[in-house]
């Protein structure tokens, strides 16, 4: 009988089973996961036999079923728990069980024994409860993981969006103030303050906008643009930014009739906070440079600032989210991420080339767009 199969080969079914999760890739399998994968349920396996041989041939074996599948889903929903907090995926926890089935078919066939179709079907049963269990509770607490996750992620960007809101607002209503009882004018040095904070809080909600249009996928509105257009209207923005901390912008010739397309919002944005970056870092009474040129079928916005360079490693970091790699600490450190993003939704790149010791050459590269068909 079944029962009796298992209880004489309990040994060696478990042995089988650890030696076919041994061979699998990491992460590895923990004591804990081994001992609720198998062992512990090849018992319960063993109880639900000895219950349904137990119940007389008149009476359903309804009851005793549901209390061993109770027991079984308990013990697999646990296995389950203990398999995506080892990293595993959930193919794993339908591999562990499908194990056991395969050792016990194999020691079976290896000593000629007798397992009668009800066996069997009990057996099917139970492995179907337990796979059912543990992908259920697999699910369930990979769900809850990604929202906890999702939710922290959320809190933390609200949280660093009011900060730096709640900064720009403060300084510009200071301005404000002090301009109001009169002792100082809107040309001198607090109505600098003013505008600095004013385009700070538009570059900050135009940013915001964008990377709720590109995480939300709200479809792009794709236009054609012409770049001499583009680097104009980007122009505006940065001269004044780049008067007011004292830097000299410069804008090389464009080539007639160069005209990419793609979302103007988000491109726009993308070149606007390039442009940003490099006015922040560049050195006082520098240079911050902005051309743009083709290459083959391709159009290449080129920015490039005194910033006096990278340190090995740190060209990558700084596009990602919240990384901060200058001592001017200021920002929410998501401009630069959400332009390589927003270029690339657009079949572009976003790279920087450091110049050490000099600066950096920030460079949007485009698809150049087809000439239109007459």
């Amino acid at each position: 009988m079944l029962q009796e199969f298992l209880s004489r080969n309990r040994a060696t079914l478990i042995a089988r089973c650890r030696a076919k999760v041994a061979t699998r890739r990491a992460p590895r399998a923990t004591e804990q996961e081994l001992w609720y994968g198998i062992p512990l349920f090849l018992d319960q396996l063993a109880n639900a036999l000895r219950m349904e041989q137990a119940t007389s041939p008149s009476a359903p074996p309804a009851i005793p079923n549901t209390v061993s599948s109770a027991a079984i889903g308990r013990t697999a929903a646990q296995h389950g728990n203990e398999l995506l907090r080892s990293g595993f995926a959930v193919g794993q926890v339908v591999h562990d069980y499908g194990d056991l089935c395969q050792a016990i078919t194999e020691v079976a066939i290896e000593q000629s024994a007798t397992i009668s179709a009800s066996e069997f079907r009990t057996l099917n049963r139970c492995l179907d409860e337990a796979i059912a269990g543990a992908v259920a509770e697999f699910g369930r607490q990979r769900d809850e993981f990604a929202a906890d996750d999702s939710t922290r992620t959320t809190n933390e960007r609200l949280g660093f969006l009011a900060h730096e809101l709640r900064n720009l607002i403060g300084t510009a209503t200071l301005a404000v103030a002090t301009i109001k009882r009169g002792d100082v004018g809107l040309t001198g040095a607090t109505g600098a303050l003013l505008d600095r904070s004013l385009i700070a809080l538009r570059d900050l909600v135009d940013r915001t906008l964008v990377e709720v249009r590109l995480t939300a996928g709200i479809p792009k509105r794709r236009e054609r643009i012409v770049v001499a257009d583009f680097i104009a209207e980007a122009q505006v923005a940065a001269t004044i930014e780049a008067a007011v901390r004292d830097l000299e912008l410069i804008v090389g010739p464009i080539e007639d009739g160069l005209t990419i397309e793609g979302d103007r919002q988000i491109l726009a944005a993308g070149l606007a906070n390039v442009l940003q970056n490099a006015v922040k870092f560049t050195r006082p009474r520098g240079r911050v440079s902005l051309n743009a040129y083709s290459a083959a079928d391709r159009v290449r916005i080129g920015v490039t600032d005194e910033c006096g360079g990278l340190l090995e490693g740190q060209a990558e970091e700084m596009f990602r989210p919240f990384e901060q790699l200058s001592a001017k600490r200021t920002g929410l450190g998501l401009g630069l991420p959400i332009s390589r993003r927003g270029v690339e939704a657009n079949g572009g790149k976003l790279d920087v080339r450091n110049l050490a010791g000099t600066g950096c050459v920030f460079t949007i590269d485009l698809p150049r767009a087809a000439p239109p068909v007459s």
